[in-house]
């Protein structure tokens, strides 16, 4: 099988969730060797909507199919092709990649595409619930993790970490309210861009005596660190297709704070302290149990994310196509 992989997020600006994702599976694959891999990326310059519409047909050409890790894909042109769909945020009250472009490919794009990769059987429910064709096409495959994450036996700080939660849909708010219920605040540790609603949850935690400490960015080797020296990991999105920083947290044997029925509980499976976002004491309970309970739970979150691996990953997707071109 000679298969074209779009790998324009690790040349274009992309959250870095989706970096990791192309990066992993796409290397672990050619690790593999059972398929051949093409790396297709777009030309220094070029736009990626007309690469993707013009040029990326015309690579279809000398290829047995086309893989996408987004939503969007050449729909013109021969071979078959693999589209990816994250997340559906619209049906979960989210605005954030809600927008009419995100909504024309996720449900375009299963009519046209051979098969559509999703990581969690969460998103896979969205998206079999649609009156259109191409429910059947559905297959979940999820995501992996790997080095550097992994545990490491260092001092607790009394820190929760937040990652990415910046962005509106994160839902910081609802951590700051739960840390606010405590008597023994910890600090919320917050990365990514700087947002309104960041600002928002900056007043929000001032008025409630909760300490913030932000950081744009964090290089690999610092989030490590952050998962590894944190008494737990907050991830209480309103809307999330997978959540790699579940897996990465538990490989760093740190505790998760995920909403109870979301995608982030399904891959945290036992070992993640399921929580009602809308009720602070839920929260707060939750981060008691982190610091009570670090063995237990520490032991739970190395386990679960032990058997799941880039590897896994790609012999999925090496799986898919066989089937699609069989």
């Amino acid at each position: 099988m000679r298969i074209g992989f779009d790998v324009s997020p690790l040349h274009r600006p992309h959250p870095p969730g989706i970096v990791r994702v192309v990066r992993e599976t796409v290397a672990a694959l050619e690790r593999r060797g059972r398929v051949e891999v093409v790396r297709l990326a777009p030309p220094e310059g070029a736009k990626l909507r007309s690469w993707r519409a013009h040029e990326l047909p015309q690579a279809a050409t000398e290829l047995d199919g086309l893989h996408s890790f987004l939503s969007a894909f050449p729909l013109r042109g021969p071979g078959a092709r693999v589209q990816t769909i994250h997340e559906l945020p619209w049906l979960h009250g989210v605005v954030e990649n809600a927008d009419l472009a995100h909504r024309f490919w996720n449900w375009v794009g299963p009519l046209r595409a051979h098969a559509v990769v999703t990581a969690t059987e969460y998103t896979a429910r969205d998206l079999r619930a649609r009156w259109l064709p191409g429910r059947a096409r559905v297959r979940v495959i999820p995501w992996g993790v790997g080095a550097p994450f992994g545990p490491a036996l260092l001092e607790r700080v009394q820190v929760i970490f937040c990652p990415g939660a910046s962005r509106a849909k994160k839902g910081l708010a609802a951590v700051i309210d739960g840390v606010a219920w405590l008597d023994e605040r910890p600090t919320l540790v917050v990365t990514g861009p700087r947002t309104a609603e960041f600002e928002r949850c900056e007043l929000r935690a001032r008025a409630a005596g909760v300490k913030l400490l932000y950081r744009e960015h964090l290089d690999e080797e610092e989030l490590v660190l952050h998962y590894r020296s944190s008494i737990a990991t907050a991830l209480l999105s309103h809307s999330e297709g997978f959540g790699l920083p579940v897996l990465e947290s538990m490989a760093c044997g740190t505790p998760v704070i995920v909403p109870r029925d979301s995608a982030q509980a399904e891959v945290a499976g036992p070992a993640g302290l399921r929580v009602d976002p809308e009720s602070p004491e839920s929260v707060a309970s939750a981060i008691d149990h982190a610091r009570g309970e670090r063995a237990e739970l520490r032991a739970k979150g190395v386990e679960r994310a032990r058997g799941v691996s880039w590897n896994r990953t790609a012999a999925g997707i090496e799986e898919l196509w066989a089937e699609i071109l069989r």
